[in-house]
């Protein structure tokens, strides 16, 4: 069997140069026909196609290449997680470490407030105690105008605040809030460093 190819296409198919197919026509080598002024050579089916020879190196070459880039683009996203999974841990460490630091100093201010608390109460209280209610003959009727002051401890302020959903540092920023803005329930003395916490109303907190 044979097939009818132009010169350029046998050139492809026989390995050779367009003329070195004319060439081998002229001599015979080569059975031809002309048709409409064109040349045309018969390949047998039996002949190896030597321009598959050439295409394949190439295909090889360009399947070699897309590997090398697909590995080179691996190593990279691999170096990329490493790197951000470095840089995630040492975030998690900080984090951990500041939290630590901030719930210690926390607990070391709560404690303070509590001794504060204790020993003002212990210089205070008596002499609150001890103190006379002066009021006028025509007033006897009505209801004294300084009533007895009660003081509550820090932990039972921390305990009913707790009740109502609160965590120690928003009471300790309620405690500290308070005595910053003069609030009458909040007593601070210089002196001993102590807080006094009156047994008042502390709705607006909750």
């Amino acid at each position: 069997m044979e097939r009818l190819v132009t010169t350029s296409q046998a050139a492809q198919i026989l390995g050779l140069s367009l003329q070195g197919v004319h060439y081998r026509i002229k001599n015979n080598q080569l059975k031809s026909i002309k048709k409409s002024g064109k040349t045309y050579v018969y390949i047998s089916e039996h002949v190896e196609d030597k321009s598959r020879e050439n295409e394949k190196p190439v295909e090889i070459i360009e399947i070699k290449e897309l590997i090398k880039v697909k590995d080179e683009q691996i190593d990279l996203l691999k170096k990329n997680m490493k790197w951000m999974k470095k840089q995630y841990t040492s975030e998690i460490v900080r984090l951990e470490k500041n939290q630590k630091k901030i719930i210690e100093v926390f607990n070391r201010e709560i404690d303070l407030l509590q001794s504060a608390f204790n020993e003002m109460r212990s210089i205070y209280k008596p002499q609150i105690q001890n103190q006379k209610k002066p009021q006028e003959p025509e007033e006897k009727t009505q209801k004294p105008i300084n009533e007895e002051i009660k003081y509550i401890t820090l932990q039972k302020f921390t305990k009913m605040m707790k009740a109502y959903g609160k965590s120690d540092l928003e009471i300790k920023t309620i405690i500290l809030t308070g005595v910053k803005s003069k609030d009458h329930r909040f007593l601070y003395d210089k002196k001993s460093k102590k807080v006094i916490i009156k047994d008042s109303d502390f709705k607006d907190f909750l």
